[in-house]
């Protein structure tokens, strides 16, 4: 790995990893001894560090939301079914008596988020005891923690609606209400983590040092802002009498903001568009640009990539995510640098091919996690248009088994490093977007991991046509991708089996530039009749990037669109920013949300998860759809359920509807 190692993380890991230092489990007979813990500096540090460990571990996949959605499908074992609980909830296998994911409670695999708060309330209550801290450095702590504590309410707020906001510390000699306290309305929520953000923001460092990586700075806090603005102004938030106007609190008030007017809402999306513009502006003038990669490409690529446009874009793809600290990543999860994530290893084909030789290494190399079919799909054609709207495609014959050119032949050049030359694969994979062939791993393309560019196939027995083998063997007993479809955007090419350490680490993305581009994109059109070249342009950044025509060209281009015009209409245009945030941010762990803001969820979640036939020893057994896992996602799933033992301790609490 070629990152630097950061101070700020050997801090985090040393608090993290020291028995006597979860000050919250140490609270003594005396109040003194915990005021010793903020004395001097360096203890301060460490429980600076200790408010920064309950960010949500995305490195554990099992215990992370991003598996819910329609994007990923895990091995199909039913005894391994507990060790992806996000897909447990998909399957309509949430309950309250042991939720999963809750962080309300710190229960199934997620972090406790009200223990956030109480930490983050007494480094508040506590920090001015330091003696020895500057007063720019006390008052920049002070502004992380203050957002720290927005940020994980905000955690709660996406997760439950109306939450109880734990404002301070509860003494202990509170009584009553004091101690079993109710939920807030949902907008009253939004208004306290907002003006949270807002205290904090000044106090802030502009930018972050290199030493430092991960602690919150400006850029990041108005980032942050921006997307809690962007949620308050969705439907789900603004207006949804149809889901919850009978949701009301304990004076008969409904919870959600289900009386906004449509000029209620047009106010929510212009402050949302003002905060993003101010999170781009802050973005770019701290030198945040749009990822491009720069670096050395695979030997085997060295001849074609200079001479390739799709190629170098797919290097632009393959890397953004995956190096470390790039200038697009605006906020990065430092905590998982402590961590083996194992989306890794958890993605990564078993067996591949240095050289002309055959290696078989299981070990940190599991290939349980692929793509759905839906993904396949959803992805668009080469012209950046979906697939059942551009008329070069055929969407009829998209199944029909194909071979690709050779690879002398003048029509495999716009493959080269892209496909295999000479293979057997399906019409579908052909004449796609960059950020398919980037992103995903298919039959009769390329895998680039272990520094190969790997040959890849899925089925039981690869019938090795070039004699270099082939990545993701379909025969092993218990781990295969079950689809027959990788996904290699959180795999950094350098990573490599046969032992954790072998595995590149990078800091998970919370926030990077291209989805605030999306988000401008969004909120810009909400706030206009009909779009404009303003929206336009801010899609255009990220489907440049991306290798794509603008979205203003190939829409009104009568020899490739089906339905010209699209662009024109403000429904149409929500339809295609959609699509286009959900390709950008594809397996990052935001479409669930989306559909959430969106009410689009219990639509788009409710269908079955479709994959090809692994297993199979011929293609023409292999490409044939199949039913992988039954979902069950209904209204009440848009909202999680706190657990029966929070409610019989407090009854104060009411349940969300459904539970």
């Amino acid at each position: 790995m070629k990152s630097k190692v950061k101070n700020f993380a050997i801090a985090f890991i040393a608090f993290i990893g020291m028995g006597c230092t979860e000050f919250l489990d140490i609270v003594p007979d005396s109040q003194l001894t915990l005021e010793m813990i903020f004395y001097m500096k360096e203890d301060a540090w460490n429980a600076l560090a200790k408010c920064y460990s309950y960010l949500p571990y995305d490195g554990s996949v099992g215990n992370t939301p991003w598996l819910m959605g329609d994007e990923y499908m895990s091995c199909v074992q039913e005894n391994k079914e507990s060790w992806w609980n996000g897909m447990t909830i998909m399957r309509g296998k949430q309950t309250a008596t042991d939720p999963k994911i809750g962080y309300w409670q710190g229960s199934g695999g997620a972090t406790d988020m009200y223990q956030a708060l109480r930490t983050c309330n007494i480094f508040l209550d506590k920090i001015s005891l330091t003696s020895d801290l500057t007063p720019i450095d006390r008052a920049d702590w002070i502004a992380q923690v203050t957002f720290l504590k927005a940020y994980y309410h905000f955690i709660l707020l996406r997760s439950y609606g109306p939450i109880i906001i734990a404002d301070k510390e509860v003494s202990a000699n509170a009584t009553g209400d004091d101690i079993y306290q109710y939920r807030s309305k949902v907008e009253d929520c939004f208004t306290y983590i907002l003006n949270l953000i807002d205290e904090a923001i000044p106090n802030l460092r502009e930018t972050t040092s290199t030493t430092e990586l991960g602690q919150v700075n400006q850029v990041i806090a108005k980032a942050i802002k921006a997307r809690i603005l962007l949620y308050r102004a969705s439907p789900f938030y603004s207006g949804n009498r149809d889901y919850y106007e009978d949701f009301l609190d304990f004076d008969g008030q409904p919870y959600f903001a289900v009386n906004d007017s449509e000029a209620d809402t047009q106010r929510k999306w212009t402050e949302a568009l003002t905060a993003i513009n101010e999170a781009l502006t802050a973005a770019t003038t701290a030198g945040v640009k749009m990822y491009e990669f720069e670096k050395v490409p695979f030997a085997i690529d060295r001849g074609t990539i200079d001479s390739s446009a799709i190629l170098k874009t797919v290097y632009d793809l393959r890397y953004e995510i995956v190096d470390p600290w790039n200038r697009e990543l605006i906020w990065g999860f430092s905590n998982s640098a402590g961590n083996i994530p194992n989306y890794t290893n958890i993605m990564l084909p078993d067996r591949y091919n240095p050289g002309n030789e055959m290696v078989l290494n299981q070990s940190h190399s599991d290939q349980q996690l692929g793509a759905t079919y839906h993904m396949l799909e959803y992805f668009y054609t080469k012209n950046g248009l979906p697939i059942t709207e551009d008329k070069t495609f055929s969407y009829s014959t998209r199944l029909n088994l194909i071979t690709t050119p050779g690879a002398e032949d003048p029509e495999y050049l716009p493959y080269r490093g892209i496909m295999q030359p000479g293979a057997i694969t399906i019409s579908m994979y052909m004449n796609r977007e960059p950020r398919f062939y980037a992103h995903l791993g298919i039959t009769g393309g390329y895998f680039r991991s272990h520094e190969q560019r790997i040959t890849t196939d899925f089925l039981a027995d690869f019938p090795d046509y070039d004699n270099s083998g082939g990545g993701f063997y379909s025969g092993h007993a218990d781990n295969y991708i079950s689809t027959g479809i990788a996904v290699q955007k959180l795999v950094h090419p350098e990573s490599k089996s046969g032992h954790a350490f072998r595995l590149v680490r990078y800091p998970f993305p919370a926030a990077r530039l291209a989805d605030l581009y999306l988000m401008k994109a969004e909120a810009l059109n909400e706030t206009l009749s009909a779009p404009n070249q303003e929206v336009y342009d801010a899609l255009n950044v990220v489907r440049r990037r991306a290798g794509i025509p603008d979205v203003e060209v190939v829409w009104a281009d009568a020899s490739l669109a089906r339905t010209t015009g699209k662009h024109l209409t403000k429904a149409g245009m929500r339809e295609i920013i959609k699509q286009e945030r959900s390709l950008e941010l594809a397996f990052e762990g935001h479409r669930f949300w989306d559909l959430i803001r969106w009410k689009d969820a219990v639509a788009a979640l409710t269908q079955p998860v479709i994959g090809w036939s692994p297993l199979k020893s011929t293609h023409e057994a292999f490409f044939v759809q199949e039913i992988k896992q039954t979902r069950k996602f209904s209204f009440r799933d848009c909202l999680w359920p706190i657990s029966l033992g929070e409610l019989n301790r407090n009854s104060n609490l009411k349940q969300n509807p459904g539970w």
